[in-house]
């Protein structure tokens, strides 16, 4: 989807925006004598976009000017007198590409399919996309050659005729305050307080004209809901601006999930009785449903497409009442937890005592087995690649899922395209994004690539007007989980203590307390045995000659049929809906229009 481009021409830069997309508040212009932005998103504020936007032109407008990216969720094109800036903020949502060549840009968009060239495509990309189940991308190559992805937190500075100056990337997020000190009672009830503060400013940032809360009965999505009605009633909403979106299972395990929604329901609308409950019927959801088009459509790959049918009912829901945005509970569960990874700064600083301890804690309280904690926390995090080989040998046992890794090769992935391609290089360097040198820190710099289905929204964004939002991925709520020592955050039982610490006068006693939630594994099963034949077929029936190139389609076939019967697990069953989704994206690669967006204007640079 192309919200904005910029290109050259007679040697001058134009700047080109959705005016469909801007009429929606999706797309911001503005100008100034220092120059002219398009901003797609918001900056510093959803309700104040048009001040966030000149407040970037008038930060980075000036010559030489390099401030800190403010938050908010965009992609932005600064065109000022005597420099071009490209820029995304670090929570990467919206995406932005450049096409260049010999050092020198020749096209700006947030569509790289508008860029690439079909027919030459980069082989690269296609291997690190394979290593591993991220919801969205997060390096610089694209699916096509030269074309490349302006990084989360990265500012590009062009001149005006295109030739790269630089290319910054910002440093990950941190905050000036000291850690916690040891975790005593009255030191969790401060971190308690410094999280509720942190999650109202969140979704004080976020909510709009009509905003819509994602309540699933789970303690993350309530929290979030409950601090907007909070809000609303505070008078910081106008009547009837808030939507709270569920959807509802009727039958299955999930049903065991309506008692819940039901109380969230119940209480929000306690906190604001203007608040608007909708119910969307789901029982007859499936993954995979439509999955040619959920897959094959978006401008990249999508790994996580099979979960599209769902999360697309609630957009067309909310888009049907007028929301502009969907708030979410996404990133709660690395956010908010504590952190195992923890256990690994024990081990890697000499402290094995203090270590064992506290894994016999995790052991506990996760009711699992000493062994299998320090394995999951201690030893994969310093030695991932030769752990899923290990894990491999134990649990494959003649199938082709049994003991499949998220960084591994998967056996139906050539060995040659693999070997000429560089995917041991990717799978190095995507295990070193996952864990780093200190896992317990990189968690939170890819918390935001692992927990959002991002690019499903981005792909809705023109038709249903809105993007989602996730409070707890804001870099404030980032910044204050991570100083918090992991022992203050972890409860032997209790999942997410502080945040429940900090909710305690909201959350209604069904939801403070429970612990477990059903997962989507019988819609992921119901999928699977609908549409499994389908999915072969689409896989034997591909046209397009890379997929043969890559892939060993009966071997991918078997896996299919393997996921079917619940061979493998959530993880090597990831790896298996990402390949599909590569071979339903490169069939409808072909049949891409290169043309602007609909009902898009220029808009003349200084």
């Amino acid at each position: 989807m192309e919200a904005l481009a910029l290109e050259w021409a007679e040697g001058a830069p134009k700047l080109w925006a959705a005016e469909d997309m801007a009429r929606r508040g999706l797309v911001t212009t503005v100008s100034s004598p220092a120059g002219t932005a398009v901003v797609v998103g918001w900056v510093g504020s959803f309700r104040d976009r048009v001040a966030g936007a000149r407040r970037l032109l008038d930060g980075f407008g000036p010559p030489g000017a390099a401030p800190r990216l403010p938050t908010g969720d965009y992609a932005a094109v600064l065109v000022g007198r005597d420099r071009i800036v490209l820029m995304r903020d670090e929570q990467a949502r919206i995406p932005l590409f450049f096409r260049a060549a010999g050092g020198r840009v020749s096209a700006v968009s947030t569509s790289a399919c508008r860029l690439g060239d079909a027919a030459e495509l980069e082989r690269r990309y296609f291997c690190r996309y394979l290593t591993g189940n991220m919801a969205q991308p997060h390096s610089e190559l694209t699916p096509f050659a030269a074309v490349h992805r302006v990084l989360g937190g990265e500012v590009v500075e062009l001149s005006l005729t295109g030739r790269i100056r630089g290319r910054v990337s910002r440093p990950a997020r941190r905050t000036d305050a000291p850690p916690w000190p040891a975790p005593e009672g009255r030191d969790v009830i401060g971190a308690a307080k410094d999280l509720r503060l942190a999650l109202e400013n969140a979704v004080g940032r976020r909510t709009g004209e009509m905003t819509a809360c994602h309540v699933s009965g789970g303690t993350d999505s309530t929290s979030i809901a409950l601090l907007a009605a909070r809000q609303q009633a505070a008078g910081q909403g106008g009547p009837g601006d808030l939507v709270l979106l569920a959807g509802r299972f009727g039958r299955g395990e999930l049903a065991g999930e309506r008692p819940y929604v039901d109380e969230a329901m119940e209480e929000i609308r306690r906190q604001a009785p203007a608040a608007r409950p909708v119910v969307v019927d789901a029982d007859d959801v499936a993954d995979f449903d439509d999955f040619r088009h959920h897959a094959g459509d978006p401008d990249e790959p999508h790994a996580h497409a099979f979960r599209a049918p769902f999360w697309s009912r609630l957009h067309a829901a909310a888009s049907e009442l007028g929301c502009d945005t969907l708030l979410t509970g996404c990133g709660a569960d690395p956010i908010a937890d504590a952190n195992p990874l923890h256990l690994h700064a024990l081990a890697r600083t000499g402290q094995l005592r203090q270590m064992t301890k506290q894994a016999r804690a995790w052991a506990a309280g996760g009711e699992r087995g000493v062994r299998d904690v320090v394995s999951a926390y201690v030893v994969r995090p310093a030695l991932p690649l030769a752990a899923e080989r290990t894990t491999a040998l134990v649990h494959r046992r003649g199938t082709v899922l049994g003991g499949l890794g998220v960084f591994a090769r998967p056996p139906w992935l050539r060995s040659a395209f693999a070997r000429a391609h560089g995917y041991r290089e990717a799978a190095i360097a995507e295990s070193r994004f996952v864990f780093g040198h200190e896992p317990e820190q990189s968690l939170y710099d890819a918390v935001t690539y692992l927990a959002a289905p991002d690019p499903l929204s981005w792909h809705h964004a023109r038709r249903s007007g809105f993007f989602l939002s996730h409070p707890f991925l804001d870099p404030e709520v980032i910044a204050t989980m991570r100083r918090l020592p992991a022992e203050a955050a972890f409860r032997p039982g209790r999942p997410k203590a502080v945040l429940r610490e900090a909710m305690a006068d909201l959350l209604p006693p069904r939801i403070r307390g429970r612990t477990v939630k059903v997962p989507f594994d019988e819609v992921y099963a119901r999928g699977l045995r609908t549409h499994g034949e389908e999915l072969i077929e689409l896989c034997r029936s591909a046209r397009h000659p890379l997929v043969a190139e890559m892939f060993d389609v009966e071997t991918l076939c078997r896996a299919v049929r393997e996921a079917r019967l619940g061979v493998g697990d959530a993880t090597s069953w990831d790896r298996v809906n990402s390949s599909l989704a590569l071979v339903a994206w490169l069939e409808r690669l072909a049949r891409r229009p290169r043309a602007h967006g609909a009902a898009g204007s220029l808009i003349a640079a200084p």
